[in-house]
């Protein structure tokens, strides 16, 4: 009896000790599981305006798509993220991230000393120039601008070029909307003689609308470059950042642009 329980307490012993072993190691393996599991589903929230086709725009089942989109969801491939896109006002655009209503602004943003002040930006992704849209017949001249009407989106790098430049001046009129779409509306109802747009914009929106309609005059390079924008020292910066330099390594970004923009 007594070889017995020596027997029986030398196997327990050993058991323990074995388990004892490996317990550190099947942690260590199980932390590594759950930290690759919260890895592969960590979720990023971007907002994007929806109503700036191509960059960004909702259709007609409520879906958001365009370049921006494209762009967001190629980034969180990239970073192994969901992305969950969502719309929002242009006006309130920058309010909503600092309210940390989502996480960053994926939305043709311009990068300018203005909003730098708010939030941090990456590095562009994309770089623009605008364009004077007009009515081909009115005669309109970009160099003899006087006593006109002209439209643009408010909280733009076009509408701050336009109060610049033309607002009160040569008895000029300078009417900016909420998005372009209320300004391409004010042009062919005759209500505005030009309008200052992104050229990509200005593009998207005479494919549809051809008859009467062009772009006048030489582009104007205004630096405008297009960057993501995140809250004040938010480390995703740098890993859009990372991301970033991977998709245009790669080729991705140029054939997004080429999709949407056809350049």
């Amino acid at each position: 009896m007594s070889n017995s329980r020596l027997l029986w307490s030398s196997m327990t012993v050993a058991t323990a000790m074995l388990l004892g072993a490996c317990s550190p190691a099947a942690d260590e393996a199980a932390d590594t599981n759950v930290e690759a599991a919260d890895t592969a589903t960590k979720t990023i929230r971007i907002a994007t305006e929806g109503a700036y086709p191509p960059f960004n725009m909702t259709n007609a089942d409520g879906s958001l798509s365009g370049f921006d989109v494209d762009v967001a969801n190629a980034l969180c491939a990239q970073m192994q993220a969901n992305c969950e896109v969502v719309a929002q006002d242009w006006d309130g655009i920058i309010p909503g991230l600092l309210a940390q209503k989502y996480d960053a602004v994926v939305a043709g943003m311009s990068i300018t000393p203005e909003r730098q002040e708010k939030v941090d930006f990456t590095e562009p992704y994309f770089a623009n120039t605008m364009v004077w849209l007009t009515d081909t017949s009115s005669g309109f001249d970009p160099m003899a601008i006087k006593d006109l009407t002209l439209g643009g989106q408010r909280s733009t790098t076009p509408g701050a070029y336009l109060q610049d430049n033309y607002e009160g001046k040569d008895g000029n009129t300078v009417q900016l909307y909420d998005n372009y779409d209320n300004a391409y509306l004010d042009l062919k109802s005759g209500r505005s003689n030009a309008v200052l747009a992104e050229k990509v914009s200005a593009k998207s929106w005479l494919a549809d609308n051809t008859e009467g309609f062009g772009i006048v005059g030489d582009e104007i390079d205004n630096n405008d470059n297009i960057a993501i924008a995140v809250r004040k020292d938010d480390p995703l910066r740098d890993e859009f950042n990372k991301a970033l330099s991977e998709i245009r390594s790669n080729g991705e970004l140029a054939r997004l642009e080429q999709e949407n923009f056809g350049q």
